[in-house]
């Protein structure tokens, strides 16, 4: 069973932990006044920053999606960790010795899973590290240098040989006390016949880190092609290892990107390597996949990238067909940037790594500075699949780019892309094109939204009295088809039915709870009864006493909560009471931290100072009590 880290160690770590520095490993911060910072928040979409850290206090908070807590909190939710795990990493981060209770300290024993995994990898990475100097690797050497890398970069880059011997690694790790099953869980090995053998074998390796620098998997370029199997091989999915979210180079670039407001992106682990050496050190590449959604929300973060952000993201690509392609799948993704966004495609088809090899530093900086705007690539593109020397050809050409144009968000930039294609297919009449433009618009609308020009479910034009511009609004939907409203009608129910099962607690709440005046009334009326805790287990003569009590206007209400079926069966009904408070009650807090959030919102951090520590003070407690009670009703 695994001990318990003493109080003392977790206050330390806390303490050595500077929230800022640890948010900051993950995403953009910026100075938003009053001693407080702002970026993107990392758990939740949201094109302008709300995600709030507090440095003196040390807690964070976002104000879009409601997600707070303190520096073990954020690596918990960032990093998907127990809260044991969490104290680990800031520990080894802050160099902080663990101590645990039950039994005491024993180096390496209680380790959470993901933190022995990463020790593995850090180890596997020495290992082939130190292997690139054997005689066996020499091809992996030669690889290198005939890229333009030196020993001393291959270091910078922590760049390794696996050997071809079928348990090298393996055997390595378990004599330093890893077990074959953390070997084959993190992807270092797979099972064989006889035990695990090492997955990279006769392969020159890089080791690819996460954005704090660890060492979460490895990318594999085999160096005879003669041989079986595939060219690169990346470490497979793993508890550490999410190819869709890990991008290599992120933890050498991540500071220059943030400082730039630049993220380039290109192919492979050589191209990343050649623009850092080149001074593109804003460079970083997907590993084994395309650029995705996943891999967008990290660079978001670390760009600042919101409405009205100057910053920069290039897309470097082969000017072959494949790259072209790769250019415009990237185009898809395009406008989940709120940044602008470029393609930088070298015209005699080399990559950065080659560009470097056969020009020089200066050639890998100049593609760069030679970006275009990825709408103006995607455009032209398309136009030149058709042939513009003939009416029919131009007029494909326009069918093919308008979808492209009427994509475009921005209704500015999407007219000015339009006179852009006119001039590029030679008609020299704009409105011809744009009208064309405007058709795949309202076409492609249309799909999306069936009604169209419609009225309300796809009939004819509203006609008054039915919610047509003529017409009253619509009648607004009944109360009770609000979830918060039904919870209070069924905590009132257990009130008149069964009111030990809610006792105190129930009393405690107040009338404020309850957000319809009926219910509002109706709690009034059990607490002038004398409260749920004096009403034991309800039956005839507690129903009597609040009829007796009630005004004509509640009567009925009574009446039909003593007779309304419960929704649950006698076996579970404490079980469903206490449910039933814990919602009402998380209710009452939301409500509660809504309105210290607006309250916040209204107060100046520096000029109010006081009244702001106030309310931020409130709104964590709140947030806390939030928790607790959603935890009680994970555990009921």
């Amino acid at each position: 069973m695994a001990g318990r880290i003493s109080d003392e160690d977790i206050a330390l770590v806390r303490e050595r932990s500077p929230i800022a520095d640890v948010v900051g490993e993950h995403i953009q911060l910026r100075n938003a006044g009053g001693g407080n910072l702002k970026g993107l928040c990392p758990f939740h979409e949201e094109k302008s920053p709300s995600f709030n850290v507090t440095p003196a206090r040390g807690y964070y908070y976002c104000f879009g999606c409601s997600e707070g807590g303190d520096v073990i909190t954020f690596v918990r939710r960032m990093e998907h960790l127990s809260f044991g795990e969490a104290v680990e990493r800031l520990a080894q981060r802050a160099g902080v010795q663990l101590r645990y209770e039950q039994g005491g300290y024993v180096p390496g024993r209680e380790q959470g899973e993901r933190s022995r995994l990463i020790e593995a990898h850090r180890a596997a990475a020495e290992f082939y590290a130190a292997q690139l100097a054997d005689p066996e690797a020499a091809p992996g050497r030669r690889f290198l240098s005939e890229r333009g890398f030196e020993r001393a970069d291959a270091e910078h880059f922590g760049v390794g040989y696996a050997p071809a011997g079928w348990e090298a690694l393996t055997r390595h790790l378990l004599a330093r006390g890893f077990t074959a099953a953390e070997l084959v869980k993190g992807g270092l090995a797979k099972e064989g016949r006889r035990g695990p053998i090492d997955r990279f074998r006769g392969r020159l390796v890089w080791p690819i880190r996460d954005i704090t620098g660890d060492v979460i998997g490895f990318g594999a370029r085999k160096l005879n092609d003669a041989e079986d199997g595939p060219k690169y091989l990346n470490t497979p999915e793993s508890p550490l290892y999410r190819k869709s979210e890990v991008l290599y180079g992120v933890d050498l670039a991540k500071r220059e990107i943030s400082k730039q407001s630049r993220a380039v992106i290109v192919e492979g682990y050589t191209d990343v390597m050649a623009c850092h050496l080149a001074g593109v050190t804003t460079a970083v590449a997907t590993c084994g996949t395309a650029f995705g959604a996943e891999h967008i929300k990290v660079l978001r973060r670390l760009l600042l990238d919101h409405t009205g952000s100057q910053g920069e993201v290039v897309f470097t690509f082969d000017g072959d067909s494949a790259g072209q392609k790769a250019a415009l799948r990237a185009f898809a993704d395009e406008q989940k940037f709120a940044t602008q966004t470029y393609v930088a495609v070298q015209p005699d088809g080399l990559d950065p790594c080659d560009l470097r090899v056969t020009k020089g530093d200066a050639a890998v900086r100049d593609l760069v500075a030679s970006r275009q705007p990825l709408f103006a690539f995607a455009i032209r593109s398309v136009i030149s699949r058709h042939d513009m020397s003939t009416n029919e050809g131009r007029l494909a050409a326009l069918d093919a780019a308008a979808p492209i144009v009427a994509g475009i968000r921005d209704r500015a930039l999407r007219q000015l892309y339009g006179v852009d294609l006119d001039r590029w297919l030679g008609f020299n009449n704009e409105r011809f094109v744009m009208d064309r433009i405007a058709e795949v618009a309202g076409a492609a609308k249309d799909l999306r939204d069936p009604r169209g020009a419609r009225g309300p479910r796809g009939g004819a034009p509203g006609r008054p009295g039915e919610g047509g511009p003529g017409g009253p609004r619509p009648r607004r939907v009944a109360d009770l088809t609000d979830p918060g409203v039904r919870i209070e009608a069924e905590v009132l129910k257990l009130a008149v039915q069964r009111p030990s099962l809610l006792g105190d607690r129930f009393d405690a709440m107040g009338a404020q709870a309850f957000t319809r005046p009926e219910h509002a009334a109706l709690y009034e009326l059990v607490m002038a009864a004398g409260g749920a805790a004096a009403g034991g287990a309800g039956g005839r003569e507690w129903v009597d006493r609040l009829l007796a009590l009630a005004g004509e206007d509640l009567r009925g209400t009574v009446t039909r909560l003593a007779v309304e079926e419960l929704r649950a069966d006698l076996a579970n009904e404490q079980r469903y009471a206490a449910d039933l408070m814990a919602a009402l009650e998380g209710i009452t807090v939301s409500r509660a931290i809504e309105r210290v959030k607006s309250a916040l919102e209204r107060t100046d951090p520096a000029g109010g100072a006081e009244e702001y520590r106030r309310l931020f003070a409130e709104l964590n407690e709140l947030e806390r009590r939030r928790r607790v009670l959603r935890e009680q009703a994970a555990g009921s």
